[in-house]
């Protein structure tokens, strides 16, 4: 008679070698990171100059994006007011102020539409001027209630007054 040998299934590295597999390896890698050398002076001029680069190309697109959005805004305001929908004014947004020359293109400085007039949005530094930029808030006490505002707190019911729901009233009244 022939023996039958059962094969385990190879489940991979004992447990304890892939901790010890691991271990080792963020040993090696911090031993690299500490010993890397703190940049030159050199380096650290460049680094600052691409940073800045960044920054002032950062600034250059959200002027673009800014600027792109009030062109949609006027036209849409200017077609709405051709066929007679009803618009409401712009609603005033907090915006960072722009970086120093970040309002010049390559086609010389940006100009924005007047300010006060239909499609000046509120990106831009004359769009801001138009409209008053203060924050009004109901919950910060900086802004009247609105009219729906209930003018005294509800008042409690007596203990003998009927329930406002009655239990025989049917669910829905159309369905009779």
């Amino acid at each position: 008679m022939r023996a039958i040998h059962f094969k385990r299934a190879h489940k991979g590295r004992h447990p304890a070698i892939k901790a010890a597999l691991l271990i080792a390896g963020l040993l090696i890698a911090s031993v690299a990171w500490a010993a890397l050398p703190p940049p030159t002076p050199a380096q650290q001029q460049a680094a600052a100059e691409k940073k800045a680069k960044a920054d002032a190309q950062a600034a250059k697109d959200k002027e673009s994006l800014a600027a792109s959005m009030d062109a949609v805004t006027a036209r849409w305001r200017s077609r709405a007011a051709e066929q007679g929908w009803k618009t409401h004014p712009a609603v005033a947004i907090a915006a960072a102020a722009p970086a120093a020359g970040a309002a010049v293109t390559a086609a010389g400085p940006a100009s924005p539409p007047p300010a006060g007039s239909p499609g000046a949005g509120n990106t831009t530094p004359a769009g801001q001027a138009a409209v008053n930029p203060a924050i009004k808030s109901e919950k910060l006490g900086t802004a009247p209630p609105s009219e729906d505002v209930k003018k005294y707190p509800t008042q409690a019911q007596p203990k003998n007054a009927p329930p406002t729901v009655q239990k025989d009233t049917p669910k829905n009244v159309s369905k009779k």
